[in-house]
């Protein structure tokens, strides 16, 4: 099977989204804010934004800094 670069960007879109998705239901679902989480990592408001919402690449150390902020494992982001 060979994979298209275009697809591959298209899936890692889709994995960052989902990520994304999976930090701010579980942020949400700890009743904590947006700013509580990126000045405990600490990061910057938009850069932390990014991340919820796909945009960025973070990088495994600032996910790890996540889970740990909203009480979680990296493998429950990531499952």
């Amino acid at each position: 099977m060979q994979v298209h670069l275009s697809d591959d960007d298209e899936w890692l879109q889709r994995e960052r989204q989902r990520i994304g998705r999976r930090i701010r239901v579980t942020r949400e679902d700890r009743d904590l804010t947006q700013e509580q989480v990126f000045l405990a990592v600490p990061m910057n408001r938009s850069h932390y934004q990014q991340i919820e919402s796909g945009e960025a690449n973070p990088t495994l150390d600032m996910l790890l800094r996540i889970a740990r902020v909203i009480g979680v494992t990296i493998s429950d982001l990531l499952r």
